[in-house]
């Protein structure tokens, strides 16, 4: 296994950003309702957070049908899980853990 390079990430930071990159990093893809449950917040802010991972390439969203309902799945990229890898580093060396 390769050491990780500590490198802070201003986006996945935020706390709501840093939980959602936490609960992807652990799963292949989580469901957006579940990942809204587990980090407390309402659709409209998860989506919002969202948003800004997809946009930093951290975060895939991807939509299917089951059971004729739309779900929406939540997936890091491999960019993403690096990102979070090294950002969970960087907090480890300044927090002495």
């Amino acid at each position: 296994m390769t050491a990780v390079e500590p490198r802070f990430d201003a986006v996945i930071h935020p706390p709501p950003r840093l939980q959602i990159c936490g609960l992807l990093a652990v799963v292949d893809s989580m469901d957006f309702a579940t990942v809204r449950d587990q980090v407390g917040v309402s659709d409209s802010v998860l989506s919002k957070h969202v948003k800004q991972l997809e946009d930093a390439g951290y975060v895939t969203v991807s939509k299917s049908t089951r059971a004729s309902r739309v779900r929406t799945g939540l997936a890091l990229t491999k960019a993403g899980r690096a990102a979070f890898d090294a950002h969970v580093a960087e907090l480890r060396r300044i927090t002495g853990g």
